[in-house]
């Protein structure tokens, strides 16, 4: 049985691919031990992408292949120390936009769990459209 769909000619389907708490070890921030040390950051992460072609169940190139997200966003946070929340999360979405054109909404929150020890965790949340 054939469970592929195609898109109707006349929409325009739009597909979200989402992370909820990807955590990784980034050096970030301005503070002495910051600067010293990695620290844990958890990022939450929406992306709205056209679906530009009838999905094939066999074939992951018919798709938007998460695994290549998942791998820009911690390349990203992990490849030099960057010293604001701020900076970074511009950086991320400007990544995604550009190895990305499918995506047209990118919707990203980065924090700090260990800033603060009278609350869960600080952090920026940011939304960009194309």
């Amino acid at each position: 049985m054939n469970t592929t769909l195609a898109p109707q000619a006349s929409t325009c389907t739009t597909r979200r691919i989402f992370f909820k708490n990807l955590e990784l070890g980034a050096r970030i921030g301005i503070l002495e031990h910051e600067l010293r040390a990695t620290q844990p950051l958890h990022i939450d992460a929406e992306f709205d992408a056209d679906v530009l072609q009838v999905v094939d169940d066999n074939n992951i190139a018919t798709v938007l292949d998460y695994r290549q997200l998942r791998n820009a966003i911690i390349e990203e946070c992990t490849q030099a120390h960057v010293n604001l929340l701020e900076t970074l999360i511009e950086q991320v979405a400007e990544r995604i936009l550009h190895e990305f054109p499918s995506i047209r909404r990118v919707h990203l929150r980065i924090s700090k769990p260990q800033a603060f020890t009278d609350c869960d965790a600080v952090g920026i949340e940011l939304e960009r459209y194309r």
